[in-house]
């Protein structure tokens, strides 16, 4: 395993809504596994946000097991009842093909997946490969495994672990935390052509005030084909930015940092993806800083008369029973109320985790629930990429390890709804 690997395994293994005349409550039991893998053919280690389709069927990465034990990409498909039927829909190979594949896949509007690993491919990067961009597509027979473009460390990046976007003209885009012009990382962008797939990089992070090194979240694209997204370090403070890439005429591209973490007790370290809210206003984890220096939940967005961008700390996690250093993406509901997962804190002796709401109070902050603790014998563990809502209020999820063969496991939260008195 390369040193690249071992970063991601370490980073790894290290959300009251009222409605008319009813009110959503959540207890200790409101989740359940929908599925435990076992490491072996099924796929292990599932360090992925799942993706569901328009039929309720769940798609995501394994990094560990397959046929070759190189990762898998999967689907579970609702069998009724409550049962859930889990299928591989590929195992990578470990050569050509890539492996290790990362952060889950984007499907896009005819039904393929598209998704990183981080090594393997036909590159050459600390003794192994450079990883690869793949489609995962299916035509009335077996999924096909195409590798859009392989890593080549310089001036290209490599390490890849984040599943690339679509923008409205059929793009993709995503970073690479590790290579590049100057050893830093780079932006990417993946178009076709007549079918065929063309790589280039729109920005080689240098590691001063830009930041370096992309987190663990998608770039998030707007209207307007700008792409945002965040940086795990460096930055004036050391401690990370936000940033924005805004198209320019001939396909150049213009990079801005938003923002620049301070530390704590500012925000420091944001490594899950961006959300935003209606006015424009971006929302994210970090893993470190907030009054404790256990993580944060917090807020960017310009200044008065569009000044200078500034953030608020939303929530400084103190690392016990309400969890601490968060490496999800966050999601909204239709109330205004986020919800993520922690990657440690919750249950003392275990530490495995939590599942957070952060709910706007009539003070004008943010009061946080812990919905779930994870640990509990069989359960999910350290649900590092966050929850995805199944269009039905529950929420759904993946712990890297935990269920029963401690090899990782899907889980779903559901908010129980009690009659109001």
């Amino acid at each position: 395993m390369n040193l690249h690997t071992l970063r991601w395994c370490t980073l790894i293994k290290l959300v009251a809504l009222v409605i008319s005349l009813v009110s959503i409550s959540w207890a200790g039991s409101n989740e359940r596994v929908l599925y435990s893998f076992t490491g072996g053919a099924d796929g292990g280690d599932p360090a992925t946000p799942l993706t569901r389709d328009n039929q309720g069927n769940l798609y995501g990465t394994t990094v560990l097991g397959g046929a070759f034990n190189c990762g898998t990409v999967f689907e579970l498909t609702p069998t009724g009842q409550g049962q859930w039927q889990e299928s591989v829909l590929h195992s990578f190979n470990c050569f050509d093909e890539g492996k290790y594949p990362y952060g889950g896949v984007t499907l896009d509007a005819q039904g393929n997946l598209y998704g990183t690993t981080g090594s393997g491919g036909q590159g050459f990067c600390d003794g192994d490969g450079c990883g690869v961009v793949f489609e995962l597509s299916q035509s009335g027979g077996p999924w096909t495994d195409t590798v859009l473009y392989s890593f080549q460390d310089s001036p290209d990046g490599w390490g890849a672990g984040v599943a690339p976007v679509f923008d409205r003209a059929g793009n993709l885009y995503g970073t690479t935390p590790d290579g590049g012009a100057n050893g830093e990382g780079t932006i990417y962008e993946l178009s076709q052509t007549n079918g065929q797939w063309t790589e280039r990089v729109i920005y080689n992070f240098i590691g001063e005030d830009d930041g370096a090194i992309g987190g663990l979240g998608g770039l998030l694209v707007d209207g307007f084909g700008n792409l945002y997204g965040v940086t795990e370090i460096d930055g004036t403070n050391g401690a990370g930015t936000v940033f924005k890439m805004t198209p320019g005429p001939g396909g150049t591209w213009n990079f801005t940092a938003l923002y620049e973490f301070q530390g704590q007790p500012d925000a420091g370290s944001p490594y899950g993806g961006l959300i935003a809210d209606a006015h424009g206003i971006l929302y994210g984890t970090t893993y470190y800083g907030g009054a404790n220096g256990a993580g944060s939940v917090y807020k960017v967005g310009p200044g008065p008369t569009f000044g200078p961008w500034r953030d608020a700390v939303l929530y400084s996690f103190q690392g016990g029973t309400d969890g601490g250093m968060p490496l999800s993406t966050l999601v909204f509901d239709a109330a205004g109320n986020l919800y993520g997962t922690t990657s440690a804190g919750g249950d003392p002796e275990c530490g495995c985790g939590v599942a957070f709401r952060l709910t706007p109070n009539d003070r004008g902050g943010w009061d946080e629930s812990v919905l779930h603790t994870f640990g509990s014998s069989g359960d999910a563990t350290y649900p590092t990429y966050g929850l995805t809502p199944d269009g039905a209020g529950n929420y759904l999820g993946t712990g890297v390890l935990g269920g029963s063969a401690n090899m990782g496991a899907v889980y779903e939260l559901t908010p129980l709804t009690v009659a109001r008195r």
